[in-house]
């Protein structure tokens, strides 16, 4: 599902909302999530999962196509783990 099919399925189950504010919600709640995780803060949705950064050590890698030595520099990643229900349904444990 992508960003466009998703304010549109709010849109539909939300008769009494406007698209275009439908759409600011969502953009307004994508937009929380990434400055929280700018922050170094984590984001937690219950039931479906959480959303933090880490941090990878700078390290020498290798160049694949030369073999050559490159320095990679330390970098901060997005990660989630998911939460329990929406594992268990998942794999089958709960419709």
């Amino acid at each position: 599902m992508i960003r466009s099919e998703l304010i549109q399925k709010i849109a539909d189950e939300n008769p009494h909302l406007v698209q275009r504010d439908v759409e600011r919600i969502v953009n307004t709640v994508f937009e929380e999530v990434i400055d929280a995780m700018a922050r170094g803060d984590r984001v937690e949705l219950r039931g479906f999962g959480a959303f933090s950064v880490k941090r990878r050590d700078a390290r020498t890698g290798r160049n694949p196509r030369t073999g050559e030595a490159v320095t990679v520099e330390e970098k901060h990643v997005p990660f989630f783990k998911t939460g329990k229900l929406l594992r268990d349904r998942l794999n089958g444990g709960q419709e």
